[in-house]
């Protein structure tokens, strides 16, 4: 997304807190949030990819650690032309990773044990390979960011009903012109502005990646076959940091929430099925559709990167990998 549109956010945020803070406090309110955003904006920059990894205990290895996934992501990055990342693995049985840094210099890729455990050697390449699109496009400053940020936002949504509880509704109109109302709406609009921004950012960056993603494996069948997995995974095993933390969901490949109602209206993922659909449709024509719904999950616990693997309507495949 590069560093403009990452100006852009910072700016768009920056104004979303000084209207909610004229909401809940008029103009003294609205200074105090534009010193707030200011020192947040400084803060996430330098500090939300460490964050949001402690956020998740996430722990760096070596390559002795993992030898394989780190051959695999070294591999990757190189072909890049990427600076080596940090990796890190995510004690969570839930099949899902992310990336974070403010720059590809200060990049870092994180696996759930999850993934380790249920993709082939192949699939794994092609998650990794869309973790560093988001690297090599500084997406994934603008996702940590946003996370960060939209976090303090829920903060302040916090703050605006706790002011209507003691008495919001008595505050003189020269501190808060639209009294009570002013801060009911500053409670019930700011995480939703939030959400909205969480929304756009994510599936037009998702789908790039995927496109990047494969083209950087050399297979998108890879991609598209460990999509269908880790959907089916995440479906089924619930990830309770994410849950604490929903404003960190979009950095993740799939949406680690099981949230449901109005919360599914706000999905930072794009429609699996239709990343899957693009993915194939770069194939040569006559492979099959990849359909999760059709597609078996693989089982946890088995080996961690088999030599090669299936997916519908394909044979073996044997990549770079071994």
């Amino acid at each position: 997304m590069g560093y403009i549109r990452t100006g852009l956010l910072l700016a768009a945020m920056t104004a979303l807190f000084m209207v909610v803070g004229f909401l809940i406090g008029g103009q003294t309110g609205m200074l105090i949030a534009f010193a707030f955003a200011c020192a947040t904006n400084l803060f996430a920059y330098w500090n939300a990819d460490k964050m949001v990894l402690r956020m998740y205990g996430a722990r760096q290895i070596e390559r002795q650690d993992a030898p394989e996934f780190y051959d695999i992501v070294a591999t990757l990055a190189e072909r890049a032309q990427l600076p080596m990342p940090k990796v890190f693995i995510m004690d969570n049985p839930q099949p899902n990773a992310f990336a974070t840094g403010r720059n590809p210099e200060n990049a870092a890729v994180a696996a759930t044990t999850g993934i380790l455990n249920m993709l082939t050697r192949e699939e794994l390449a092609g998650v990794m390979a869309h973790e560093l699109s988001h690297v090599k496009h500084r997406d994934s400053l603008t996702m940590t960011i946003t996370a960060c940020l939209s976090g303090a936002i829920g903060m302040l949504a916090n703050f605006a009903q706790m002011s209507l509880f003691w008495g919001g509704m008595r505050r003189d109109e020269r501190d808060n012109p639209l009294g009570g109302i002013g801060v009911l709406v500053a409670a019930l609009v700011a995480p939703l502005a939030a959400m909205l921004v969480q929304f756009a950012i994510s599936r037009s960056r998702e789908y790039e990646a995927d496109r990047l993603g494969a083209e950087l494996c050399g297979q998108p069948r890879w991609l598209a076959s460990a999509l269908v997995k880790i959907s089916n995974g995440a479906a089924q095993i619930p990830n309770a940091e994410a849950e604490a933390n929903p404003a960190t969901a979009h950095l993740f490949i799939i949406n680690p929430l099981h949230g449901g109602g109005i919360g599914s209206l706000f999905s930072t993922h794009p429609s699996t099925q239709e990343r899957i659909d693009r993915l194939m449709a770069m194939q040569p024509a006559g492979n099959m559709p990849l359909r999760p719904e059709t597609a078996a999950a693989a089982t946890p616990g088995t080996s961690r990167f088999p030599r090669s693997g299936t997916v519908e309507g394909g044979s073996q495949t044997r990549g770079p990998w071994g």
